[in-house]
């Protein structure tokens, strides 16, 4: 079971959104569609009040989610997402990256044209028509597998050069965590000396993630656009997350950590304590959510 989930925050277009990326990447569904309750929303949710609340997809194995909302924040590459075409799990992995390529593209905008890389011998980066970044890559089958998609975090603003802090400290802090490949920058360039990372990866709670510095300067960086969604197993185990990761308190579980990135900390039967009577109310009104607090079940 998945239990780290980035979450996409969407103008009021997750729906939209939910079947273009069902779409676009093969054996994918939406599994999943939750609606904003009718009664005890905020003052700003009431016009989403029986509308959808969230979509979780299924992308070839790999689960996502999207929120529906408002245009409080948005997504932009400081997460972005590997798309790993490994040429030992897909025939004519090449095709399949140009098919998902032309979709992704169209109306989106590319970061970095699809070719050769040093890195990869067939790669591109583009920013899809709701904002969202994919990185999509032809692997080398002979390295270890990795996921379909993993989440990439890229430091740079304000954030520059913290990648190789951050990551040791979600990997001294989570379970089932360890460090894989760490490379670094071989010379100074720009924003990075040789002690930035050009690229990590890692796991928490055995689900992999990547990490880099920016090699040039950006004008953005980490927001709630993307978070990541962190389900445990009890009270003991937000409380001990949330004391590292809530350098900046957020209502319903989510918060910043020191490097600005967002997470939301859940139990992993929050779904089941949203359904009790006036649980909504009760959850829109946490910061850290106490899963006692919640109304009893009916």
């Amino acid at each position: 079971m998945q239990t780290v989930t980035p979450c996409i925050w969407c103008n009021g277009t997750a729906d939209e959104a939910a079947e273009f990326y069902a779409g676009v990447f093969p054996d994918s569904s939406i599994i999943q569609t939750d609606r904003y309750p009718t009664e005890g929303l905020l003052d700003f949710q009431q016009p989403l009040a029986g509308q959808t609340l969230t979509q979780l997809l299924d992308l070839n194995g790999y689960r996502m989610m999207l929120i529906n909302a408002g245009d409080e924040f948005a997504p932009n590459p400081s997460i972005s997402f590997f798309i790993n075409v490994d040429p030992g799990v897909f025939d004519n992995p090449r095709r399949l990256i140009d098919e998902l390529w032309a979709k992704l593209t169209d109306g989106g905008h590319v970061l970095m044209p699809l070719g050769d890389y040093p890195h990869s011998e067939y790669y591109g980066w583009v920013a899809d028509r709701f904002g969202v970044s994919w990185q999509l890559m032809l692997t080398d089958p002979a390295g270890e597998p990795r996921p379909f998609i993993v989440p990439d975090l890229m430091f740079c603003g304000p954030n520059q050069n913290r990648a190789t802090e951050a990551v040791d400290t979600y990997v001294g802090l989570f379970r089932d965590a360890r460090l894989g490949t760490r490379v670094h920058y071989p010379a100074p360039q720009g924003p990075v000396t040789t002690e930035s990372v050009i690229f990590s990866e890692f796991t928490v709670q055995g689900e992999w993630l990547a990490a880099m510095d920016s090699g040039v300067e950006q004008n953005f960086t980490f927001t709630e656009g993307v978070s990541l969604m962190v389900e445990v197993p009890g009270q003991e185990e937000i409380d001990r997350l949330w004391a590292v990761l809530a350098h900046e308190e957020q209502p319903c579980g989510w918060c910043r950590d020191e490097f600005g990135v967002s997470w939301q900390i859940v139990p992993d039967n929050l779904g089941e304590l949203l359904r009790r009577p006036g649980a909504f109310e009760t959850f829109m009104g946490m910061t850290r959510i106490v899963i006692g607090d919640f109304p009893p079940a009916a």
